[in-house]
């Protein structure tokens, strides 16, 4: 399957990065991203960069038992592209699709590669995404072995017709047994992701998710908005009137009700979409990307950032191996960003968080809407740094805009 027109320049063969890239390079965190593409059933929701067995087929190089040579081939790769550069990795994250698909020895010798390849930090945050039914005591038990220390389930709801209309297959019942799975095997972050506004949803089914979500006491939980995206099974329900558009009204009452229930639980945002009980239970990888940090992306369709530089990896899962068994560099294409650019990024993320956005990042044009921002209640001045009241995040979109404006 060839790959579609890239959107950037054409990413060079043998990945070297412009010299402009390397200005910042070890002066920030350093991530590992890895992207694992299968799926055993295609949510109608997602968008992601996904595959289940019966989309691959047999094709040579796609397979799920053959895909850890490959990412190890590419962390080899990246070494090679980063070699005169000491930089250890302070966090690793897998990604999909469902990662645990692969066998925990797998998923352990990534690491293992990485480790040997780059080293890792002291206190290294090792991270795999899972669905709830798609691991067992003993899966966890080995993932612990091998070094991960973070687990994130797929918990996304924890009523049956809402998970049917998400396309979820796994029993809500799941769900607290493989967090107390991930505690005995000795996890010290658990997390649960949910999902608010799926069609058909109503107020208390939410409420029913999210109490279900905290009586698990996770240490960490995020929840975002369903989005219906283009090209999905589920957008193409909407755009035949088969399911309705999620209600604008609906999210932000969805959104106050967790907001108000998971800080009575004791856990406080960090991120509009995250929550943790304590900064120690925060996803570093994440804030890896929040805060312009740098990552190497693994896999077929992975981004990956260093220096300003942005570049991103074929799709196809075959088209993936090809390259690196040629040994050229799996990217497809990339893009430098401007000044201009990180700026507006650098706003887009940091606004974000809790610590806020620094006043000295804006244009002058941006600081002429301070004032009135603080006025209508959706901003915070604390210590010159704008932190989101709750309003401000349910309307983050829009006080960004007026930011970089």
């Amino acid at each position: 399957m060839p790959p579609a027109q890239p959107d950037g320049d054409v990413a060079p063969e043998d990945g070297l990065l412009p010299d402009e890239a390397w200005a910042e390079f070890g002066s920030r965190p350093f991530g590992l991203y890895v992207h694992v593409p299968f799926c055993s059933v295609r949510c109608g929701y997602c968008d992601f960069n996904t595959y289940t067995p019966s989309e691959l087929g047999d094709e040579v190089g796609a397979s799920r038992s053959s895909y850890a040579e490959a990412a190890i081939r590419e962390i080899r790769f990246a070494r090679h592209v980063l070699g005169h550069r000491d930089v250890p990795i302070e966090t690793i994250f897998f990604g999909g699709g469902t990662p645990t698909l692969l066998k925990a020895a797998d998923l352990g010798a990534i690491v293992a590669s990485a480790a040997a390849e780059f080293g890792l930090a002291d206190g290294v945050e090792i991270t795999t995404e899972a669905n709830p039914d798609s691991v067992a005591a003993w899966d966890l038990e080995e993932l612990r072995t091998a070094g991960f220390n973070r687990i994130s389930f797929g918990m996304q709801s924890a009523v049956d017709h809402v998970l049917r209309t998400l396309d979820r297959t796994h029993d809500p019942m799941r769900v607290p047994a493989a967090v107390e799975w991930a505690r005995q095997a000795g996890f010290d972050d658990v997390s649960l992701d949910l999902i608010y506004g799926t069609p058909g949803e109503s107020l208390a089914d939410w409420e029913t998710s999210v109490e279900s979500a905290l009586a698990c006491e996770p240490d960490h939980i995020s929840a975002y908005s369903l989005i219906i995206e283009d090209g999905t099974a589920m957008g193409r329900q909407v755009a035949r009137g088969e399911l309705p558009m999620p209600d604008e009204d609906d999210l932000a009452d969805k959104y106050h009700l967790a907001d108000e229930r998971f800080s009575a639980a004791g856990m406080q945002w960090y991120e509009v979409s995250n929550w943790a009980t304590s900064p120690d239970h925060w996803c570093r990888h994440n804030l890896l990307y929040w805060t312009g940090g740098h990552w190497w992306g693994v896999g077929p369709g992975a981004h990956s950032h260093v220096g300003g530089t942005r570049w991103w990896n074929v799709k196809h899962p075959a088209a993936y191996a090809e390259r690196l068994g040629r040994g050229v560099s799996p990217a497809m294409a990339r893009e430098v960003l401007g000044f201009r650019d990180q700026k507006v990024e650098r706003i887009l993320l940091e606004i974000r968080l809790v610590e806020g956005l620094p006043v000295s990042a804006l244009e002058a044009s941006g600081r002429s809407h301070v004032a009135r921002m603080v006025s209508d209640g959706l901003v915070e001045l604390v210590a010159e740094r704008l932190v989101l009241t709750q309003r401000g995040r349910l309307l983050a979109d829009a006080v960004v805009r007026d930011l970089v404006d």
